[in-house]
């Protein structure tokens, strides 16, 4: 059994002119990545998975504190910084087999489009903040097949 439990980073800032690489999260993204970690319980990932987008980092960052995971390997990677899903599925394919549950900090379309290719419950959007969680009946991340989608959570499930 493989699990993934797969965030969309938080509502992020377009002040500044920055570029989109760079920019932050906003007042409301770091409220909603609160509420969301802060709402699960019991995931222990044995690798976190993050695009290097300052967004995405930003985002990690405050799951990680919520959930006590100061101690899982995180890997920030270049290839995640993905909106049509294709790294996104390349990257999940070259995990190691010996990690069983992997968090991954991703980006949409990605994350929207991965979910619904792999997952058994249709969302229309991961939004921002968003977190899935997909079960897959395999041995090897090579052989990513339609897994069960096992929870989701949106920032308006909890207001």
């Amino acid at each position: 059994m493989k699990t993934l439990l797969l965030v969309r980073h938080a509502k992020s800032c377009w002040k500044n002119n920055l570029p989109d690489f760079d920019r932050p999260i906003k007042k409301r993204g770091i409220k909603d990545a609160n509420l969301i970690s802060k709402d699960l319980a019991d995931l222990s990932p044995d690798i976190i998975l993050c695009s290097a987008a300052n967004r995405t980092r930003l985002t990690a960052d405050i799951f990680i504190k919520n959930l006590s995971l100061e101690n899982v390997n995180i890997k920030y990677l270049k290839d995640l910084y993905d909106f049509s899903g294709e790294a996104l599925i390349e990257v999940i394919q070259t995990i190691d087999n010996s990690c069983n549950t992997v968090m991954v900090f991703g980006h949409n379309y990605a994350l929207t489009n991965f979910v619904n290719t792999f997952g058994n419950k249709y969302v229309d959007n991961v939004t921002t903040s968003g977190f899935v969680k997909i079960n897959f009946d395999i041995k090897s991340w090579k052989n990513l097949s339609k897994g069960k989608t096992e929870k989701i959570v949106f920032p308006k499930h909890l207001k």
